[in-house]
């Protein structure tokens, strides 16, 4: 026979046990609850975040939307959390989205021009060049060269004058350097010309990107002779003669234009497209031996050499 005492004991056991469970249960349901509304004013503010950045690109204001008027009491945060979370957010998005910010795209658009060629034939070609500065421009060798013009008949293309547009007008350029490619498409399809020096942005050149699979990158040329336009696209894989392959079109007039990466800096110039497919383009990534007869242009420092100088300084 199970005495009184023991059961008292039992009881005050169980009725322990169901008291702390249930309050356990409270605490859960009370975090889930605090988290759901969390996440929720989160995603609320990603999408005021995203409205607002796809808003400054376009510069178009969106479609008015009704809310309710009931008030909303707030705690103010004086070490201002909300604040940090925007920015966060906002950088998050922008790296997610790879976007520049718009002044800085402006700007760099204004540092290319539309490059046009004529010939012998009486035909007229047209490319881009990225400006450099004091009258430099980097484009393309085959905008620039009749690729095999060492052919020496008479009925063989030949390059009579290279014009760039600046402030509706064409102004004469000369050819001053160019790589080896005789064909297009190629690591050596590359030149430099000259023209008088123009109130243009010069571009800032970095040899040393990376070009990470998937890395975000900005594609700026002359597209179908329309004016320099905006492409976004993305960081593909490396080919075996030196080029890389992005996910980004590749219509004709960009050759010559350039590939920013995401601090608006000059990393290539798109060279050529997919055969048979606009989507998919060839990217020649800078390199310093491209700006050897650029003056103005200096490499930049190794990395030891750079952190000797800042500590000098």
């Amino acid at each position: 026979m199970i005495s009184r005492r023991l059961v008292s004991v039992f009881s005050i056991v169980a009725t322990a046990v169901s008291c702390f469970t249930i309050a356990v249960v409270h605490l859960r349901h009370r975090d889930l609850m605090a988290r759901t509304e969390y996440e929720k004013e989160l995603r609320a503010l990603r999408v005021e975040i995203r409205a607002e950045i796809d808003r400054s690109r376009t510069g178009v204001e969106p479609a008015a939307v009704p809310a309710a008027t009931s008030g909303r009491t707030t705690r103010v945060d004086p070490a201002g959390s909300r604040a940090r979370m925007v920015a966060e957010i906002k950088q998050e998005l922008q790296n997610e989205m790879g976007l520049l910010p718009v002044q800085l795209l402006r700007e760099r658009r204004s540092s290319f021009v539309e490059l046009y060629s004529y010939d012998n034939l009486g035909k007229t070609n047209y490319g881009t060049a990225g400006y450099l500065g004091h009258g430099y421009f980097i484009t393309v060798k085959h905008a620039v060269v009749a690729l095999g013009e060492e052919d020496a008949r008479p009925s063989a293309r030949k390059i009579t004058s290279v014009k760039v547009m600046y402030q509706g007008k064409e102004i004469p350029a000369k050819v001053i350097d160019t790589g080896d490619a005789d064909v297009e498409v190629h690591s050596g399809d590359w030149a430099i010309i000259k023209t008088r020096e123009l109130d243009l942005p010069p571009l800032r050149a970095d040899t040393a990107f990376s070009y990470d699979f998937a890395d975000p990158i900005f594609r700026l040329g002359n597209d179908y002779s329309k004016g320099i336009i905006l492409s976004t696209g993305y960081v593909g894989q490396r080919t075996t003669n030196g080029l890389v392959t992005c996910l980004t079109d590749g219509h004709p007039g960009v050759s010559g234009g350039g590939v920013l990466d995401q601090r608006g800096d000059l990393v290539g110039i798109p060279i050529g497209r997919m055969q048979g497919d606009y989507r998919f383009s060839f990217i020649l990534p800078l390199r310093a031996e491209m700006l050897r007869k650029v003056p103005i242009w200096e490499p930049p420092l190794p990395v030891t050499q750079a952190v000797a100088t800042e500590q000098q300084q």
